[in-house]
């Protein structure tokens, strides 16, 4: 399957082909207009500290849904799919280790488990790029570049991290336009957090990023930084959390929310 076969498709054609194992590709550009999402499962015990820390660090982690224990559909943005197999790619951590990927998590979820579906920066992508704005990962077809930052999250309990962001670059007369576009969906991470030096986040080289792949600046492009999904991943990493299964970087979940609907 293509990407041009599901550029325009609804997102139940994209859970089908995920749950058949036909697309394992990052999900940028697929379902045009709709609302993707990251995912994060916890067991039960760790939902709670989870959800202070989403709710303390809304850039990163808005949350969308979060399901009842044990039920993976997501009722009220997504009826009808299965979070345990309708994303092309997951990663599994335990104890704050990555210690696989897979395409499935259905003999890992059981009725003690927790789903949670935050906000991603593809969404408002399809609002970019229907201004006209260059997407540089797309036009490149690369999975774009994430880096950890050097920018504290505010702890909950048992999660503390630094702040992951995604960067893409702009021309430098587009990027007023970008910040007011992405401004207006702090549901899907908003507005940028930082534009330009990328050492003030703490980012030496901004050819080697930590997740995703170089992507090649155009002349005259700045880089834009907004806060990223991956941002609960870094969380596990750092806490040591003993069970945190998330997509994998760049394969979300696509919601059945159009991203010029309210999500509030």
């Amino acid at each position: 399957m293509s990407l041009t076969d599901l550029r325009q498709a609804h997102p139940a054609d994209a859970w089908k082909a995920n749950r058949a194992n036909l697309w394992n590709q990052p999900t940028s550009g697929i379902c045009h207009g709709y609302v993707q999402a990251n995912l994060v499962m916890l067991p039960a015990p760790a939902a709670f500290d989870f959800l202070r820390f989403c709710q303390r660090n809304p850039k990163p982690c808005p949350v969308l849904e979060v399901t009842d224990p044990g039920d993976p559909e997501p009722k009220l943005i997504a009826p009808g799919a299965d979070l345990r197999t309708d994303l092309p790619r997951y990663c599994v951590y335990r104890k704050g280790e990555l210690v696989e990927e897979r395409t499935d998590v259905l003999d890992l979820w059981d009725e003690n488990m927790v789903a949670f579906l935050l906000g991603c920066s593809f969404s408002f992508e399809h609002l970019l790029m229907d201004a006209g704005l260059p997407i540089r990962h797309l036009e490149q077809g690369i999975n774009g570049p994430v880096y950890r930052s050097n920018r504290e999250c505010v702890p909950a309990g048992a999660f503390h991290g630094r702040l992951v962001v995604s960067m893409r670059p702009l021309p430098p007369e587009r990027v007023a336009e970008a910040v007011e576009i992405t401004a207006a969906h702090p549901d899907v991470h908003g507005s940028p957090v930082h534009i330009g030096s990328p050492e003030a986040l703490g980012i030496t080289d901004i050819d080697r990023p930590d997740w995703g792949e170089t992507v090649r600046f155009e002349a005259g492009d700045v880089p834009v930084f907004w806060a990223c999904g991956v941002t609960p991943q870094q969380a596990a990493m750092e806490s040591r959390t003993e069970l945190m299964i998330t997509h994998a970087t760049g394969h979300m979940f696509v919601t059945g929310l159009r991203v010029d609907q309210s999500l509030t």
